[in-house]
């Protein structure tokens, strides 16, 4: 037997004068296997043609979809609407992002600055001859980077993230991640005093506060705190 639902959503338009912060209600009939990305696209189709939020593959893979779900980041797409009993669900969008209208918030300029910020690529004064094949690594050295590689970037670990609220220059797990990333790649040569320049501050691995609620809302399940960890015990000798 279906359900009626409640969705209520933040809605303003920081780029209008005349907007100003608000929240609507939505009710709707729930449908098996409703997630809230197809609640809000039914919202969006047939109730209110203004409702901005982000989407592009329905899939948890883009990580175009994150917001705030009853006071948690968390991925519209991934979030099935009969997990919530009571049928009240409260969308904000993600903190420590600009706000772009709504539920969109930008969070591709904020992660280019992080790539930016972590010289996110291979540091190496090798030629590379693209007519050769790569030189073999072992199997569970490919595994750690692929494993951290699977980051997809949504901002949640951000969002979720109380250091990143009270400093709003600390480079978040998904920037720490990224630099164990390339620390346990062979194919990079940077040493621990090239990562301590980019990260061996308190807006760095010496910020976090080990909350865990980076790890704990991730929605790839990646072990950012062990790396981050792992990360701080190798650059605070430099310290």
């Amino acid at each position: 037997m279906s359900r009626t639902i409640t969705i209520r959503a933040l809605k303003y338009n920081p780029n209008s004068k005349v907007s100003k912060p608000h929240i609507v209600e939505y009710k709707l009939e729930e449908t098996d296997g409703m997630t809230l990305f197809i609640a809000l696209t039914k919202i969006r189709e047939e109730m209110d043609a203004d409702l901005s939020f982000d989407f592009v593959c329905r899939a948890g893979i883009c990580g175009s979809c994150g917001m705030m779900v009853n006071g948690k980041p968390t991925l519209a797409c991934r979030t099935l609407t009969k997990n919530y009993e009571s049928g009240v669900l409260e969308l904000f969008p993600m903190p420590a992002f600009k706000l772009l209208k709504d539920l969109s918030v930008d969070t591709g300029n904020w992660m280019n600055s992080m790539s930016k910020r972590v010289e996110s690529w291979i540091h190496s004064n090798e030629e590379v001859d693209i007519s050769k094949l790569e030189k073999p690594i072992e199997p569970d050295v490919a595994d750690a980077t692929f494993e951290l590689d699977r980051c997809i970037e949504c901002g949640i670990c951000v969002a979720a993230c109380g250091t990143k609220l009270m400093r709003p220059n600390f480079i978040g797990a998904v920037g720490l991640n990224r630099v164990a990333r390339f620390e346990c790649d062979p194919h990079d040569n940077r040493t621990d005093e090239d990562y301590y320049e980019l990260v061996g501050d308190d807006d760095g691995i010496f910020g976090c506060m080990s909350l865990l609620a980076c790890e704990d809302n991730c929605p790839k399940h990646l072990p950012l705190q062990s790396k981050i960890a792992y990360m701080r015990r190798k650059l605070v000798a430099l310290r």
